[in-house]
């Protein structure tokens, strides 16, 4: 991850290089902190509301103190980063930060073919923390890595053979007409960029099985930095025809148009 700017509560702008967290703060100690990631378009960051809303509940759950300070520092490091970017907000046991990021490289190309992914069983994932957003990705980049180290893309996270999500991001397939996505809950974030989704089409969601997602017509994921990426095979297995969807293609459109309003 290459930073381009970084904002510290109390601070202000500070050199990207320049130490932010402290070796006592939660965050290194236990990856005990609250974030989000969002993606910035033309200089506007999209969604934010809803990224602050989240933030604050991570916060909440975790039992760290309110962001206070965010908002003010997100327009430091926009006008210190380019137009496109990844911006995170983070608010640990001892600081409130911001930093802008360049974007993954190869996102529009990855689109294009559509991703494979690998599925993995964790087993039935804890409630404890529902709904937080928490640095602790330990497991799930595990995942992706040996997925990687397949041949895959992304790593599929299972629960007790059940459908959860992807490492960074929520799952979705279309059978026919009709869109689904596993409920959000115990193992599955509900996403921002999910949640924005759902506002434009119908989507069942629930608790499913993986031969749910193999028997679908087409797949896709959705994140804030991703947006919606097709899913082309799930463990060497096509999807559908192996090939990227309509769905996936409107819903694409849709949300591009949306963060250029």
């Amino acid at each position: 991850m290459t930073l381009l700017a970084v904002a510290v509560a109390g601070r202000g702008l500070v050199d990207p290089a320049q130490p932010v967290f402290g070796a006592g703060d939660e965050a290194l100690l236990r990856g005990g902190a609250a974030f989000e990631t969002l993606r910035v378009y033309g200089g506007r960051p999209f969604l934010v509301d809803r990224h602050l809303e989240r933030l604050r509940h991570s916060a909440e759950a975790l039992v760290l103190a309110p962001p206070e300070g965010v908002e003010e520092l997100i327009p430091l490091v926009l006008a210190a980063a380019p137009p496109e970017h990844v911006l995170r907000l983070y608010r640990t046991s001892e600081t409130v930060a911001v930093t802008a990021a360049a974007l993954p490289a190869g996102l529009d190309e990855q689109r294009v073919r559509g991703i494979r992914l690998r599925s993995f069983e964790l087993g039935e994932p804890p409630a404890l923390l529902g709904g937080a957003k928490t640095t602790s990705y330990g497991l799930a980049f595990a995942a992706r890595r040996e997925a990687e180290r397949d041949g895959a893309d992304d790593a599929l996270l299972l629960g007790g053979g059940i459908v959860l999500e992807a490492a960074t991001s929520n799952v979705w397939w279309r059978r026919g007409d009709d869109l689904f996505t596993p409920e959000a809950g115990a193992g599955v974030l509900p996403g921002v960029t999910r949640a924005f989704l759902a506002e434009l089409e119908p989507v069942g969601e629930g608790r499913f099985r993986l031969a749910d997602l193999l028997a679908a017509d087409e797949s896709f994921t959705s994140s804030s930095i991703r947006e919606v990426m097709p899913v082309v095979a799930v463990d060497g297995r096509p999807v559908g025809d192996g090939r990227p969807g309509p769905a996936a293609a409107r819903l694409q459109a849709a949300l591009r148009l949306r963060s250029a309003a």
